[in-house]
């Protein structure tokens, strides 16, 4: 489906952005990775990708909070593959706290690595795709990029944020075969948010089955997490010629939470 395609993946040495490049890799696809972590894990990473699925794979160690690292990363795999035909905004970070406490450290690195990182990566990704005449861009959002959660003004300032880019490229780019679309998880069992079990059980007095049910999936109906095989799915359906037609949409994955 995706030979001869290649594919960029912020934040995807771990957890959903992984999820997509495997799934990426696995429909034919060269991928790029980027992302944090210990040396040795990413090339055990990188090296796995090409030997599961048998495609290229090659690793970016682009800081996302640098617009011109972000834009190197482009122009490496578009020297080494040939072009960028799927770019995937995926990198995030988190803070918690009352926004007038808020630490402005935090709140900047947040809206750097959450919107302004995808802003350089589309804006460096879209000649290329306009030259090809095809292109599949998609960020990774959150349901927080449609309803607002307290004690999380950063995140949900960034990721409406994205929503609003989302749509504003897809505008912009709509007549000429590239569409531009963004992904709104609920939660989603990664390694970080299974992470953060043990200390919320603590600061809550809770057990394991309360701070899942009542703190994580409170807002999600179906009380089941969103996997990471499930978005990356999505994000697979989202380059197929039958997802040719949607483009600027807002898609929750989120089991239900902003039908609230």
């Amino acid at each position: 489906m995706l030979a001869n395609k290649t594919a960029v993946i912020t934040g995807s040495t771990s957890g959903i952005g992984l999820g997509c490049a495997r799934a990426f890799a696995e429909k034919g696809a060269n991928v790029v990775i980027n992302g944090l972590g210990d040396a040795d894990e990413i090339e055990k990473t990188r090296a796995a990708i090409e030997a599961d699925f048998g495609v290229r794979c090659t690793y970016s160690p682009a800081n996302m909070l640098k617009g011109d690292e972000i834009a190197g990363m482009i122009a490496d795999a578009e020297k080494e593959f040939g072009g960028v035909d799927i770019l995937v905004n995926n990198a995030g970070i988190q803070f918690v706290s009352p926004v007038d406490e808020f630490p402005v450290d935090k709140w900047d690195a947040i809206i750097a690595i959450n919107l302004t990182s995808a802003f350089h990566a589309i804006r460096a990704a879209l000649p290329g795709m306009k030259s090809k005449g095809w292109g599949r861009i998609i960020n990774t959002a959150s349901a927080h990029a449609l309803v607002a959660s307290p004690y999380k003004s950063a995140y949900v300032a960034a990721k409406h944020g994205i929503a609003g880019l989302t749509k504003t490229v897809a505008l912009e780019v709509a007549q000429q075969g590239i569409t531009v679309n963004a992904i709104c998880p609920g939660y989603v069992w990664t390694p970080l948010v299974e992470a953060q079990i043990p200390d919320t059980m603590k600061a809550r007095n809770m057990t394991e089955e309360q701070v899942k049910n009542d703190v994580m999936l409170a807002a999600q109906p179906t009380k089941q997490f969103v996997t990471i095989e499930q978005v990356a799915g999505y994000a697979v359906f989202l380059c197929s010629d039958t997802a040719s037609s949607i483009t600027g949409s807002i898609l929750p994955i989120d089991g239900g939470w902003t039908a609230h």
